[in-house]
């Protein structure tokens, strides 16, 4: 199916940094082999994506899903063009990052993380915002020095579970503190599915006023259906950096029963067929999808893996 006449109103093209390889690996109950890891990295960059979340640095008896961070940086080939990106959780891991790249140059971003919820980084990290914030500061300064290019990302932006409302001031005082520090780019999630599209309608013409020299992402989970439409609004507010996580796979474990991120194929569906282009092969996309599935042995959420690309012909209709 044809795309749509371009809307002066959207953007011509959008980034997507797919995170399935990290924040969808690591919210897996099953360990992925190392083997099949990289064979699916390897896939994903296959697609047209730009932009990948290989793995994270942390210790792995906190999450043993990426255990293999090291083996997986040495062995995984990318073609040029594409921005891998590793997860660091604090300076031991940014020194285990550099260490890393010394020796295999694959990557050349970092992400730091923490949540503007006191409560949620409490229970996500075990420290206060405030220690979060004085620590990656310091962080981004010396992977910048180090010659890597900064992310940011703020979980809990557009509302907590434990807190309910997060003040959007809260939420940018922070941003311009990890921007301030050296962050390029700054992407904001939404990491229980809180959010609605008016309230990212009304966030990202504030953030882009408070920000004015730093790329906005918009990173939305599809805990309770609204992640797609969340991101229609960020497109329309001028967002065109994206992330999200092929098969939908990862997400936050609070609440209980909670769905994964919004999947990339859905996101380059959607772009696509309004006539924002994505440069990602969606077949090829789907077919990397698949390949987890029956990994996992069980069916994942994305919706385009289940019912097709818009277009796609089915055979002669049954009776009723």
């Amino acid at each position: 199916m044809p795309a749509s006449p371009p809307d002066p109103k959207l953007p011509a093209a959008v980034l997507i940094r797919e995170v399935g390889p990290r924040d969808g690996f690591q919210n897996e109950p099953e360990v992925i082999p190392t083997a099949a890891k990289i064979e699916l990295i390897e896939s994903l960059a296959a697609t047209g994506l730009r932009r990948i979340e290989l793995t994270s640095l942390v210790r792995p008896d906190v999450i043993p899903q990426l255990a293999d961070a090291a083996e997986v940086i040495a062995a995984v080939e990318l073609p040029d063009g594409v921005a891998a990106t590793v997860l660091v959780p604090n300076r031991r891991g940014l020194e285990r990052a550099l260490a890393l790249r010394a020796e295999h140059p694959v990557f050349n971003e970092v992400t730091v993380f923490m949540s503007a919820s006191e409560t949620h980084n409490r229970h996500n990290v075990g420290r206060s915002v405030a220690d979060s914030l004085a620590d990656l500061r310091a962080v981004i300064a010396d992977a910048v020095a180090g010659g890597l290019r900064a992310v940011a990302v703020i979980s809990t932006s557009f509302g907590c579970p434990y807190e309910g409302d997060v003040p959007r001031e809260r939420v940018l005082a922070i941003a311009g503190e990890l921007a301030g520090a050296g962050a390029s780019e700054v992407g904001f999630g939404d990491t229980t599915g809180m959010a609605n599209p008016l309230q990212v309608a009304a966030f990202f013409p504030a953030a882009r006023a408070a920000l004015a020299d730093v790329e906005l992402t918009a990173h939305f989970h599809n805990t309770r259906g609204q992640g797609l439409a969340n991101a229609l609004a960020a497109l329309l507010a001028g967002v065109t950096s994206f992330e999200s996580s092929f098969g939908e796979l990862g997400g936050c474990p609070v609440p209980a029963g909670a769905t994964g991120n919004i999947a990339t194929e859905d996101l380059v569906s959607m772009f696509e067929t309004m006539g924002v282009a994505s440069g990602v092969d969606l077949a090829k996309l789907i077919a990397c999808a698949r390949r987890v599935e029956r990994l996992l042995g069980r069916p994942l959420g994305s919706h385009v893996l289940k019912a097709g690309p818009v277009g796609e012909l089915v055979g002669e209709p049954g009776e009723g």
